[in-house]
């Protein structure tokens, strides 16, 4: 039961990318998802590339503030767990008004956030060329799924290519933005005193 809460959201995202978007059009095991992913065009770019033959691209049609569109991965933490994570890969960029990113996010049981990081502080804007981009998070026992992707939100265009994702030594620090809250060792002013 704990597996189908986990997965009910992403069954959604995942159905919603498929109402939204000609499949034909996606790379391979990649989905479209977002906060409203028809106002932004997800396929394959045969024309333009980092290496190889293609590339995926996010391009806004007519976004209103706040929306984002994602082309995304969802798999399993099993073969990960206890393991460090390396996302990486290739981003290039046109006119991108609000910002766009690649992202990984570590799930637990009932929905809790295990690791999680939008690249937020370094987030791409305007016009760039390739540029190679990493996310690293360790993968805690309780994983039960890994998402990754590449976000783009507002208006442009991003292209991505030659996405990995690796397990690497805990000398590669990790870039998770998920802190665990520091709370008091004892209890504190339980008499309303102070």
């Amino acid at each position: 039961m704990k597996k189908l809460f986990i997965a009910l959201p992403v069954i959604i995202l995942f159905i919603a990318g498929f109402l939204v978007q000609d499949n034909t059009k996606l790379p391979k095991g990649w989905f479209a998802a977002g906060s409203n992913p028809s106002e932004y065009e997800v396929g394959i770019d045969n024309s333009l590339f980092q290496d190889g033959k293609s590339s995926a691209y996010i391009k806004s049609q007519k976004p209103k503030t706040n929306e984002f569109g994602t082309l995304m991965q969802y798999i399993d933490a099993g073969n990960y767990v206890d393991k460090r994570l390396r996302l990486s890969g290739y981003i290039k960029s046109d006119a991108v008004e609000g910002w766009s990113s690649m992202w990984m996010r570590i799930d637990g049981d009932m929905g809790k956030q295990l690791g999680f990081d939008n690249m937020r502080g370094r987030t791409i804007h305007g016009t760039t060329d390739w540029k190679k981009y990493e996310i690293v998070l360790d993968v805690p026992s309780g994983s039960v799924g890994i998402a990754f992707g590449v976000i783009l939100g507002g208006k442009g265009k991003v292209w991505f290519d030659n996405m990995k994702l690796e397990v690497v030594n805990n000398s590669v620090p990790v870039t998770n933005l998920v802190k665990e809250p520091d709370y008091p060792k004892m209890p504190v002013n339980l008499n309303m005193e102070e």
